[in-house]
């Protein structure tokens, strides 16, 4: 019956960001069209969460790190939204930026335009991302502003998320602690100097930035834990909330951890969800709206 139920459940509904042409498209491929996919809790308790999955701005795992995650967001009572941002690919070559940032902002400001319709506070949209789509969440948390003079309506909203989600993130673009794929897709093979500063995220950490929860492993190589500790410790730093779970065990990529495809059979890591629906509910994210 359970499977009757969900082969029966209507598709997620697609949103694109934009009517008509994205900003700094190259082309009008579907890459050329960002798009948030709409999973609606049966229960929602008025909290939403953008999701941006990993892929090293390659490409998307949308599966583990983008529908699973927000099916478990729903059962919290969330509203989730993954995010189809650009990345790199053979009709579309890097580098990225700033297409990606641009995606995260503007999905941030059409989650807060449509609270109304998607039965969400406008007050409790967070972004979480995994890997390299934790850089991204975390740029949306440390670039942000309170809405554009020009645009459209939904422009206008402001760009802040209200708490930040990241799960084994990439977080600076220096050398020795970046993943160098997801940098070079990013921001070509030669950055400029200056925007591997900007889009190092430990270092545009201040107290504006949002309540942060992070996850990694001791054991990952593919993106060293240093990643998340150092800005767990630049928000230490500038008096931002934050919690850290580093997991001894535990390799690059495992979702929400409790899927064999991705752990590897290992479920060290497989209660970190649970932490942070523990962190959600503590912060008053959860609390039914009002």
């Amino acid at each position: 019956m359970l499977a009757l139920a969900l082969l029966l459940a209507p598709a997620p509904e697609v949103v694109p960001l934009w009517d008509g042409k994205a900003p700094h498209a190259v082309g009008d491929s579907a890459a050329d069209h960002p798009t948030l996919t709409v999973f609606r809790a049966e229960k929602p308790n008025g909290a939403a969460v953008v999701i941006c999955p990993g892929g090293g701005y390659g490409f998307l795992a949308d599966d583990h790190e983008g529908k699973q995650a927000a099916e478990f967001l729903n059962g919290l009572g969330v509203t989730a939204f993954v995010l189809k941002y650009r990345i790199v690919g053979k009709d579309r070559p890097g580098p990225l930026h700033p297409a990606p940032l641009a995606h995260a902002q503007r999905a941030v400001r059409l989650v807060r335009a449509r609270a109304k319709d998607y039965g969400v506070d406008p007050k409790r949209v967070g972004i979480m991302g995994f890997s390299a789509g934790g850089h991204l969440a975390s740029s949306a948390g440390t670039h942000f502003d309170a809405g554009l003079t020009t645009g459209d309506a939904i422009d206008k909203e402001s760009s802040r998320p209200d708490f930040l989600v990241l799960a084994y993130p990439v977080i600076s673009l220096r050398d020795g602690v970046t993943h160098g794929g997801s940098r070079t897709n990013l921001l070509g093979a030669k950055p400029d100097p200056k925007l591997v500063e900007d889009l190092s995220n430990d270092e545009r950490v201040t107290k504006e930035t949002p309540p942060t929860f992070l996850f990694h492993t001791h054991v990952d190589t593919a993106v060293v834990p240093e990643n998340a500790v150092r800005f767990y410790l630049a928000c230490k730093k500038a008096g931002v909330p934050a919690e850290l779970h580093v997991y001894e065990k535990g390799r690059h990529g495992v979702g929400l951890g409790r899927d064999p495809k991705w752990t590897g059979g290992e479920t060290a890591t497989a209660g970190w969800p649970d932490r942070l629906a523990e962190w959600l509910k503590a912060r008053g994210l959860l609390d039914a709206k009002k």
